[in-house]
C-alpha cells in the first residue's frame, strides 16, 4: 500500500512539475511578447495605412505582422494554409493536391532544419514574426483561426516571395493528381477558363531626371493581382529600417515598395527556371532506382499524411512522395516519370527579400540581387542618385545550348543537369538607358528601352522567351518622346485609356460586315457606332461595352490556335477568320444584352462595376447591391490601368476582381515623394472606416498622398498605440 502511494505521490509531482515549467513557459512567452510591444509604436494614418515604428529590425516585424493581423488575419492565415500544404484541412478534400503539391518540395520537417541553420539575424526576424501573430491571437481571444491557432517561426520559409508558393504554382494540381492518385481520371481545364482570365503579371516603369520636370527619378509601382490581396503598410526602425508599399498578407517585408534612397517594382517573369527531367526509373529487390549515366541511384521515397476536412471531422491519407536528385517526382507522360526542377533555397529567398528593403543605392541593390533567389520577377528600379535600371528575372541556371528544354530532357544524361546560376551581369538588364525611361509590362525585354533596349541575340533563348503583348506595345507609345513629367503626369499616364487591341478588332469586323452585310444588316448601327470609337475606354463608351462582350466571346468561341502568343491570337481571331464567324460573335452580344438590359447601347460603367460587400475571401456579387461605375478595361486589350471584370450565373453586370489592386507613384530627390491607391481599403473588415474609403477614389483616379516622414504621419494619424493596448 505504502509503495503503491508513494508512486501516485511521484505521478502527482511529476505532473505538477510539468504544469508548472508549461505556465512558467507560456507567462515567459507572453512577457516577452508584451516587452517587444512596449518597445513597438504603430500609427493608423487618415486611411487606415499603418506606420510601424520599432527600436529593432525584430521590433518593426512584430509590429508590422501585429498590424497586418489587424487588418485582414483570415488572409493572412490562408495563404499559410496554402504555403504549408494544410489548405485541405481547412477547407476540404478539393484541396488535397494543392496541398499535396506543397509537400513535394519541403515538409514542416525539413523546414524546421533549414530555419536551425539559417543566420541568428534572419531567425530573430522570423521568432519575431511569429511572436507577432500569437499575440495579436493572445489579444483577440474572439479571433477563430480555421485552423493555425499557433505560428511558429520556421513558417515564413515557405512564403519567402511576394507570391504563395513562388513557382510551385506553376506545376499542374490535375497532373499531379493523375501520377499520385492511381485510380483517377485524367483532368482537363475548359478552354473557356483559359481564355477569358485576366493576364497575370504587372507594369513597372522607371524615368530618369532627363524627362522629368524636377529632374529627379520616378518609379511607378503597380502590381496586378486578386483584389485585397495586399496591404499598404510603413514599417521602420532605429537599425535603418525604413521602407513603404505592397506587402502580401502574412510577410514581413516589402514586397514592392520604396525606402528613402530607392525604389522596387516586380512584375511576373517568363524566365525559364523551372525545367522537367524524363526519369528512366527501375525496380529493383523492391527498391526504386533511376539512371544518371553509368549508375543506378535510389529515388527517395517520403510517406506523407495529409488531412482534409469532410464533415465536422478530419480524415487522413498517405502518400509516397518521389524525388531525384532534380527535383520531386510531379507527373508521368506515356513512358515516364518526370522530376520538376526548380529553386528552392528558401533561406537565402528570404534574405534577399528583406535586404532589398534596407538598401541605399544601386550598388548596394545589385549586390543583393546577386543572392539569385527571386525566382518568379523581373524588377523595375529608381533611386535618388538618380538611377534607372531593368532586371529581366533573377534566378536563372545555365543550361547546356545542345539540348532544348522548353521541352522535357533526358535526365538520364548528365550533361542535361543545370550547370550553375548566371550571374546578374550575365542576365537581360540595362542601367540608365539613353532614352531616359524603363518600361515592362510582362512583356519581352527588347523593347523595355527603345533603341538602349538589351538585344535578343546576346542572350540564351531560355533567359527571356516572353513575347510582345497589347500592354508593352501601350507603354511604349506613351512613354515615347514624354518630358516634364510631375507625379500626378505619371499617373495620367499609367491609366492612358487607349485600347491598342481594338485598333485591330473593330477594323475587323467592320470589313466583315462589309463584305457580309447582307445577311448581318441588323448589325449596322452597332457597327457604325464601333467605327466611330477613339479605341479608348471610359464610363460613358457604349463601343467599349460592346467590343469588351465581342472580344471576350471571341476568345471563348473562336477556333484554336497553336504557336501564337494571347496577342497574336488575338489579332488572328479578329482578322483573319471568317465574317460570319465574327459578325455571328457580335450578333450574340447584341442580342445578350437586350436580353439583359433591353438596349444593346448600354454605357461601360453601367455593366462594368466595383462592389465590396464583405470581408470574404471569396467574393460575391449582386446586381441588388451598391456598386461603382469603372471606366477601367482589361489588360487583355492593353489597358495599362488593368481592371479584370467576371459576372456569374446569378448577375448581370461584371464585377471587378483582379488587376490594379495597389499603384503608386514616386519620386527620389533629398526627400522621397509619393502618391498612391489602394482597390476599395486597407482594412478587411465590413465594420471599419477604412473597408471601402478608397472605393470612389479608385474608381475616379484620385490617389491619396503618401505619408512618408514622421512629422506628416503625426499630422494625419488617426490612431496611436502600442500593440495590445489599442482601442477597438
Amino acid at each position: 500500500m505504502n509503495q503503491f502511494f508513494s508512486l501516485r505521490l511521484s505521478i502527482l509531482f511529476r505532473v505538477l512539475l510539468i504544469t508548472l515549467v508549461v505556465c512558467s513557459c507560456s507567462e515567459n512567452e507572453t512577457e516577452r511578447w508584451k516587452k517587444r510591444a512596449s518597445r513597438t509604436e504603430i500609427i493608423r494614418d487618415d486611411f487606415g495605412v499603418p506606420h510601424v515604428y520599432g527600436k529593432t529590425d525584430a521590433d518593426a516585424v512584430f509590429g508590422m505582422i501585429y498590424a497586418q493581423c489587424e487588418d485582414d488575419f483570415r488572409r493572412i492565415e490562408r495563404n499559410y494554409l496554402a504555403a504549408l500544404g494544410l489548405l485541405a484541412e481547412a477547407e476540404g478534400e478539393k484541396y488535397l493536391y494543392h496541398d499535396l503539391r506543397a509537400r513535394l518540395f519541403m515538409t514542416a520537417e525539413e523546414a524546421k532544419e533549414k530555419f536551425n541553420q539559417a543566420p541568428v539575424w534572419l531567425k530573430e526576424l522570423c521568432t519575431a514574426w511569429a511572436d507577432g501573430i500569437n499575440f495579436y491571437l493572445y489579444t483577440h481571444p474572439a479571433v477563430k483561426p480555421k485552423r493555425l491557432t499557433r505560428f511558429e517561426p520556421w513558417m515564413p520559409l515557405y512564403f519567402s516571395e511576394g507570391s504563395i508558393g513562388g513557382n510551385i504554382e506553376s506545376i499542374s494540381v490535375n497532373r499531379l493528381r493523375d501520377f499520385y492518385e492511381k485510380t483517377a481520371k485524367p483532368s482537363t481545364t475548359s478552354f473557356l477558363q483559359l481564355s477569358l482570365d485576366e493576364p497575370t503579371g504587372s507594369n513597372g516603369f522607371a524615368l530618369s531626371g532627363k524627362i522629368t520636370r524636377s529632374g529627379k527619378a520616378m518609379l511607378l509601382i503597380n502590381p496586378h493581382t486578386s483584389f485585397y490581396f495586399r496591404g499598404e503598410i510603413h514599417v521602420s526602425s532605429e537599425e535603418g529600417l525604413n521602407a513603404y508599399g505592397a506587402v502580401t498578407w502574412g510577410q514581413f517585408f516589402i514586397y514592392q515598395g520604396f525606402n528613402e534612397k530607392n525604389g522596387w517594382m516586380h512584375t511576373s517573369s517568363g524566365s525559364d527556371v523551372m525545367d522537367e527531367f524524363v526519369q528512366t526509373i527501375e525496380t529493383r529487390n523492391g527498391k526504386l532506382y533511376y539512371k544518371y549515366g553509368d549508375e543506378w541511384r535510389p529515388v527517395t521515397e517520403k510517406q506523407v499524411e495529409l488531412r482534409y476536412l469532410e464533415g465536422d471531422s478530419l480524415r487522413k491519407k498517405t502518400f509516397t512522395i518521389y524525388r531525384t536528385h532534380h527535383g520531386p517526382i510531379t507527373h508521368a507522360n506515356d513512358t515516364a516519370w518526370i522530376a520538376t526542377a526548380m529553386l528552392w533555397d528558401p533561406v537565402r529567398a528570404l534574405e534577399q527579400s528583406y535586404r532589398r528593403m534596407k538598401t541605399s543605392s544601386l550598388k548596394e541593390f545589385m549586390q543583393v540581387l546577386d543572392l539569385r533567389t527571386n525566382s518568379s520577377n523581373n524588377t523595375v528600379y529608381a533611386d535618388a542618385d538618380g538611377n534607372i535600371a531593368y532586371f529581366h528575372g533573377n534566378f536563372i541556371p545555365k543550361r547546356n545550348p545542345a539540348f532544348d528544354y522548353s521541352k522535357p530532357v533526358d535526365g538520364s544524361n548528365p550533361l542535361t543537369d543545370w550547370q550553375g546560376l548566371h550571374e546578374v551581369r550575365e542576365t537581360v538588364h540595362v542601367i540608365n538607358p539613353g532614352n531616359g525611361w524603363i518600361q515592362n509590362c510582362n512583356s519581352t525585354p527588347f523593347t523595355c528601352a527603345l533603341d538602349f533596349s538589351p538585344k535578343k541575340e546576346n542572350y540564351p533563348v531560355y533567359m527571356a522567351p516572353e513575347p510582345e503583348n497589347f500592354r508593352g506595345i501601350h507603354a511604349i507609345r506613351i512613354l515615347t518622346g514624354q518630358n516634364n513629367i510631375t507625379l500626378d503626369k505619371l499617373i495620367e499616364l499609367a491609366y492612358d485609356p487607349q485600347l491598342p487591341a481594338f485598333e485591330h478588332l473593330v477594323p475587323g469586323l467592320t470589313e466583315a460586315y462589309t463584305k457580309s452585310q447582307r445577311t448581318f444588316g441588323h448589325l449596322k448601327t452597332v457597327v457604325d457606332t464601333l467605327s466611330r470609337w477613339n479605341y479608348r475606354t471610359s464610363k460613358q463608351s457604349v463601343a467599349m461595352t460592346v467590343s469588351h462582350l465581342y472580344a471576350s466571346r471571341l476568345l471563348a468561341e473562336g477556333p484554336r490556335t497553336e504557336g501564337l502568343s494571347p496577342m497574336d491570337r488575338l489579332i488572328y481571331l479578329g482578322t483573319r477568320t471568317p465574317p460570319e464567324l465574327r459578325l455571328q460573335v457580335l450578333s450574340d452580344v447584341v442580342n445578350k444584352l437586350k436580353e439583359d438590359f433591353g438596349s444593346w447601347a448600354v454605357p461601360w460603367g453601367e455593366i462594368n462595376r466595383f462592389q465590396r460587400l464583405t470581408g470574404e475571401i471569396e467574393q460575391t456579387y449582386d446586381d441588388n447591391q451598391p456598386s461603382i461605375a469603372i471606366g477601367m478595361a482589361s489588360g487583355n486589350w492593353g489597358a495599362l490601368a488593368s481592371y479584370g471584370a467576371r459576372g456569374t450565373t446569378n448577375t448581370k453586370k461584371i464585377y471587378g476582381s483582379y488587376g490594379n489592386s495597389f499603384v503608386a507613384v514616386v519620386e527620389f530627390g533629398d526627400k522621397v515623394r509619393a502618391k498612391s491607391i489602394l482597390a476599395g481599403g486597407q482594412s478587411g473588415d465590413p465594420a471599419s472606416p477604412h473597408f471601402l474609403d478608397q472605393a470612389q477614389r479608385y474608381a475616379d483616379v484620385q490617389f491619396k498622398d503618401v505619408a512618408f516622414y514622421r512629422e506628416d504621419i503625426e499630422k494625419r494619424a488617426e490612431r496611436k498605440y502600442h500593440p495590445g493596448n489599442q482601442k477597438p
